[in-house]
């Protein structure tokens, strides 16, 4: 690898806010990608439309429905991050459809790329309490019923937002805008000119991202599974795992399919100097990769309707609610017409029989 910036500016291949390029990838030639991009933008346009009414949803479930239990203070956090992320994506959206033109300001470009990363560690550090919960919650039951409470799970949670935006703060601190040609680009500026240390606070970014938002937190949602899955065979059927449960599972299943490739790429890439093949694949699978990851602030949601029993029965009661609701305002308002309507027609009658009287 070159000392100058320009030999770094081979090293990113994303187009999308959350990763952190050089502003050289923009001097390609993007239409060699355009049906890449046209995919990614559909993805997008997919995770916005359902994430939004999905988390939607469950925040409103598990806020106002639902009975206030540990569980629901977890997902209820859950879907927060993935809601606030899918109101973002609009940005990225216009930013691809305008071949890569940023039209939000320097504040804008900052703040979209901190909610990006912060929904990425965010899901992923719920997602690993949730699977400590589980775990914990249906083995050692008597110091669930000690210290196992709302309360301490709001603190909980909130310890998880402080260091999900701690972890985001480079993107506010590197991301910047500036005018190439007749654009203006958002990207990631390391304020420096020596290539090395760009070089280095890239990797350094990729690591701790990798290690952190993604390769610890499976290590323990791993562990905590496969120990679940021994207790319950040993207990001979006195530990059952619940409808949540395994709902719990097949979000962490969703997350690692989802995530699994943008992390990967992100440890490849790395290395991209090494091999011309290397960065043909990164150029065409990235941002396919990074739209999967974006793609799992949708999963969720869809995941507790289709999975959760209560949350099923919760939904159906408000439907029939609304509809009801909506029949008895229909019917009051077809009442009240007829009632405002006889006394016109009455009127109308009074002053017509005298006139026939009096003609007899």
């Amino acid at each position: 690898m070159g000392d100058s910036g320009e030999d770094y500016g081979n090293y990113t291949y994303e187009f999308e806010d959350m990763e952190y390029g050089d502003v050289e990838e923009f001097k390609v030639d993007h239409r060699q990608r355009e049906p890449i991009h046209i995919i990614s933008v559909v993805i997008y346009i997919i995770s916005f439309v359902l994430g939004l009414i999905g988390n939607g949803t469950v925040i409103w479930v598990t806020a106002f429905k639902s009975k206030k239990t540990v569980n629901s203070v977890w997902l209820l956090n859950l879907a927060m991050a993935d809601f606030v992320f899918v109101l973002f994506l609009p940005f990225s959206i216009d930013y691809i459809l305008q071949d890569f033109h940023w039209d939000f300001g320097m504040v804008m470009c900052k703040l979209n790329s901190f909610v990006s990363v912060m929904n990425m560690y965010a899901s992923v550090l719920f997602l690993t309490v949730l699977s400590i919960d589980r775990y914990v919650s249906l083995v050692h039951l008597n110091w669930c019923q000690r210290y196992r409470a709302k309360e301490r799970a709001w603190v909980v949670c909130g310890c998880i937002w402080v260091l999900a935006a701690a972890l985001s703060c480079p993107a506010l601190i590197f991301r910047d805008t500036m005018h190439l040609h007749d654009k203006v680009v958002c990207f990631n500026n390391f304020h420096t000119q020596d290539g090395h240390t760009a070089a280095m606070i890239h990797i350094m970014t990729v690591v701790i991202r990798t290690t952190v938002g993604f390769l610890l937190p499976f290590t323990a949602i791993c562990v905590t599974g496969i120990l679940l899955t021994i207790k319950v065979n040993q207990s001979g059927g006195s530990v059952q795992l619940s409808s949540f449960s395994k709902t719990v599972s097949a979000v962490i299943l969703a997350f690692f399919l989802c995530w699994a490739p943008f992390h990967t790429f992100s440890l490849m890439e790395l290395s991209i100097h090494s091999s011309l093949y290397l960065h043909s694949i990164l150029k065409a699978g990235f941002p396919l990769a990074t739209s999967l990851g974006f793609f799992n602030s949708c999963i969720n949601p869809l995941l507790y309707m289709l999975l959760s029993k209560k949350v099923r029965h919760i939904l159906k009661r408000a439907c029939l609610d609304i509809t009801k609701s909506s029949l008895r305002e229909l019917s009051q308002s077809i009442s009240a017409t007829e009632i405002e309507s006889e006394p016109e027609v009455q009127q109308d009658s009074v002053p017509e029989e005298p006139v026939e009287s009096s003609t007899l």
